[in-house]
């Protein structure tokens, strides 16, 4: 994985795909527009917040635990990794932050879950 704020290529061991965790009236949004609207936690820190699909569940019983209309969108990494930084978070693992807006155009498949 690249390190935070580096520029450097991925390696070959870094996920090919991310995922983002938002809702359904976000995603049918999402559709509609061509970009995924802004959650308040992205904008109040200036990105998008990503999850590898091995971060999905650990990041669904942090943020929205409890919560039902959920929808993880799988993007491929390809589409957005000129914007795309990885950074020191929770208990300092490397999460996928995106910045930059996020194109419909990216996300490979979307599947319906609950926290």
């Amino acid at each position: 994985m690249r390190s935070a704020m580096s520029n450097e290529p991925m390696s070959s061991d870094s996920p090919s795909i991310v995922c983002k965790i938002a809702t359904q009236q976000q995603w049918e949004q999402m559709q509609a527009t061509g970009k995924l609207p802004p959650a308040p936690i992205d904008v109040a820190d200036g990105f998008i917040h990503l999850s590898t699909e091995q971060q999905v569940p650990g990041t669904l019983a942090v943020h929205f635990a409890g919560q039902s209309g959920l929808v993880v969108l799988h993007i491929r990494v390809t589409d957005i990794e000129e914007n795309l930084r990885w950074e020191k978070s929770r208990g300092g693992e490397l999460f996928p932050h995106l910045y930059a807006e996020l194109p419909v155009s990216a996300v490979e498949r979307a599947e319906s879950v609950s926290a």
